[in-house]
């Protein structure tokens, strides 16, 4: 089997528009499809919503991460990160590959802003290491961007092998460009779009993108390509681009 591997980025924004004007969670799963990416890293994902339910008779039965991997991505986990009245959101993670464990770790610094680090292991047919893959959403106050980013690193630090490949992917809120020293240093990482340009690209928002929110990390790869989803199609699901990355394993 090819040792390469198609990933996605996505900050869905709970399934609807910019400004929450439409429900969008069927264009979302068509656009996902197009892009047929083997790992997909979501955030916003709304595990629970009891007045969308209600309210939008087109509004899925099951959590949004199921069923926007159903028949195409076969295994997915998901992280509770917000709990309110109506249900609860957090990150998933779609995988065209077995996950062998996840865990999803609480990393809340502020009362009224909860955040969680989920964390998986795929294994591909025919590779050697398992993939460990991170879906994050970040802060959006940089001192608590960065307790979380140093926590992040100590748990992969003992969790993830020195020698496997590592993916660290999602919405960083990160307009300033810290990450590159918090987090991608310490662990070796390399962050997808940089290359020449020495920073990561302008994701948010999406019809016109200004701030460099959104991330690929990774560790043990190539990067063969690397997009930007923008234009209409895509900007009129989410207020956040997609981002998208063709890697080789190294190992």
């Amino acid at each position: 089997m090819s040792q390469q591997l198609h990933v996605a980025t996505y900050n869905i924004h709970k399934g609807f528009s910019q400004f929450n004007r439409h429900m969008m969670v069927h264009e979302l799963r068509d656009r996902l499809r197009l892009l047929a990416p083997e790992v997909v890293f979501l955030q916003e994902v709304q595990g629970l919503h009891l007045g969308h339910s209600k309210r939008y008779s087109e509004w899925p039965e099951e959590a949004q991460h199921e069923f926007l991997a159903g028949g195409v991505w076969e295994n997915s986990c998901y992280g509770r990160n917000v709990v309110s009245d109506h249900g609860h959101h957090g990150n998933a993670i779609l995988s065209r590959f077995p996950i062998l464990h996840f865990h999803n770790q609480d990393v809340t610094q502020l009362r009224f802003e909860r955040r969680g680090l989920l964390h998986c292991a795929i294994q591909a047919e025919g590779w050697a290491r398992p993939v460990h893959c991170v879906c994050v959403h970040l802060s959006l106050f940089a001192r608590s961007r960065r307790r979380q980013m140093e926590a992040l690193a100590e748990a992969l630090d003992e969790l993830v092998p020195a020698g496997d490949p590592l993916i660290i992917a999602g919405d960083f809120n990160d307009w300033r460009n810290r990450a590159s020293g918090l987090l991608a240093d310490r662990l070796g990482l390399t962050e997808v779009f940089s290359g020449a340009a020495g920073r990561p690209s302008r994701s948010f928002p999406s019809a016109l993108p200004v701030l460099r929110l959104d991330r690929i990390y990774v560790r043990g790869f190539r990067v063969d390509a690397a997009t930007m989803h923008t234009g209409a199609a895509w900007s009129r699901i989410s207020d956040h681009a997609a981002l998208s990355a063709k890697l080789s394993f190294l190992g």
